[in-house]
């Protein structure tokens, strides 16, 4: 086994055993997604078009890509809570691959990120939702969910890296809730100006919303709309691969030179 994945599966169990320590916060970050569903899709649900069971399918997808794009809020938490309490610089004096330590943060987040999914998608499909394409299509939804996950933490480790204190990864973390607001998450963009829609329909959240309920066999692409949602898998995995390839190297060399 190479040093990187040694470290890194070392590290990974590092990271998971502070979550075990932290039951509070990995309830709260699991029952959060199943709350908005409910409040959602009862509440909210009632004032749109698309009534009853017919928006909750709509939502589903638009949350489970709402929860992936949290991991830049905890990547930046975690991450700048191990800088500014001496953690992370405990662990540079090791000897362990610079890149172990981010990439042991990222695959424990991608772990609980798998298990979270699985009662969210249990509560989907007792308020309505359904898979209506194929098992195969389905699995390959999942599989791109998690790497939009991987990818959002690996950008939000970078800015928790780059951060001057916890509390302000924070108050950063925090505004990233406004990041689904301004997709076809929760709504559909058909009536937002023309100025916002484009906006909207390029927020990599979008494109893998569009992704999963075309995947699922909830809802069709959309047409007349911008390249990533017309394209969805594809503008999904293009934002993917940019997140990591820009993200992951920075992220490992702040680390290494902080």
């Amino acid at each position: 086994m190479s040093a990187l994945a040694y470290d890194g599966t070392v590290l990974l169990g590092r990271q998971l055993r502070r979550l075990r320590n932290n039951p509070g916060l990995v309830i709260l970050t699991q029952t959060m997604p199943v709350t908005m569903l409910l409040f959602f899709g009862y509440v909210f649900g009632s004032a749109l078009a698309m009534p009853g069971e017919q928006y909750r399918s709509f939502l589903v997808p638009g949350l489970l890509v709402a929860t992936a794009a949290n991991g830049l809020m905890t990547g930046m938490f975690q991450a700048a809570q191990d800088v500014h309490r001496g953690v992370t610089d405990r662990l540079r004096t090791l000897p362990v691959s610079r890149a172990a330590v981010p990439l042991g943060q990222a695959a424990a987040d991608l772990v609980v990120t798998a298990a979270g999914t699985v009662p969210f998608l249990l509560v989907g499909l007792l308020v309505g939702w359904r898979v209506e394409g194929s098992v195969a299509a389905a699995a390959g939804a999942l599989v791109l969910l998690l790497l939009f996950r991987f990818a959002c933490t690996w950008a939000g480790i970078l800015l928790g890296l780059l951060s001057r204190s916890e509390e302000a990864a924070g108050q950063l973390g925090s505004a990233t809730f406004m990041l689904p607001l301004l997709s076809n998450a929760y709504i559909p963009v058909d009536g937002m100006p023309g100025w916002l829609r484009a906006l909207a329909e390029w927020n990599p959240i979008s494109a893998l919303t569009t992704a999963l309920r075309d995947l699922f066999g909830n809802a069709s692409v959309p047409s007349g709309a911008a390249w990533p949602v017309a394209h969805p898998v594809a503008g999904s995995l293009v934002w993917c691969a940019v997140l990591i390839a820009v993200c992951a190297p920075l992220a490992v060399r702040r680390y290494a030179r902080a």
